[in-house]
């Protein structure tokens, strides 16, 4: 397992190996069962909703639930498509998200390109978030990427 984060504030890449075919891996991001069994940035969030319609152009929704209660959702549009090989999507809050403890940003509009390399019986997943407003913004979702890679195979 490695991760890296570039020196600049608009750009994160996290990398994480999976016993797993290319294709399995796939289906975890894109199947909304599978997404609501480990999408979330600890075990202590609950993914209730999982909705994908996969095709460029169409959108997905999730909603996590904190263990406060609180509610997060998030949705966007694919952009790209290429099973079992890559994703691209766009990535909107619902509502402003806090990055330091202060009130919450406007919702903005990121990238994010998830690549899948085969490796044996291995595969390698490249996620690299981009378009950030902020560093404070890019570590908050660091920390929560950084979270959901480490609950993937809990999908697969």
């Amino acid at each position: 397992m490695s991760q890296a984060t570039t020196d600049s504030q608009t750009f994160l890449q996290i990398k994480r190996i999976y016993r797993a075919s290319r294709e399995q891996v796939f289906r975890a991001w894109t199947n909304p069962e599978a997404l609501k069994k480990w999408f979330g940035p600890s075990d202590d969030f609950k993914t209730p909703v999982a909705e994908v319609d996969l095709r460029v152009g169409g959108t997905y929704r999730i909603l996590m639930i904190a263990p406060n209660g609180e509610n997060h959702a998030v949705g966007g549009i694919y952009k790209e498509i290429s099973s079992p090989k890559k994703l691209v999507f766009t990535w909107m809050w619902e509502e402003g998200v806090s990055c330091d403890g202060g009130p919450p940003e406007p919702p903005v509009e990121t990238l994010v390109t998830v690549e899948f390399f085969e490796h044996e019986n291995e595969t390698e997943v490249v996620l690299t978030h981009e378009r950030f407003p902020n560093v404070g913004s890019r570590d908050k979702h660091n920390e929560g990427w950084a979270g959901c890679l480490g609950r993937l195979a809990q999908g697969i």
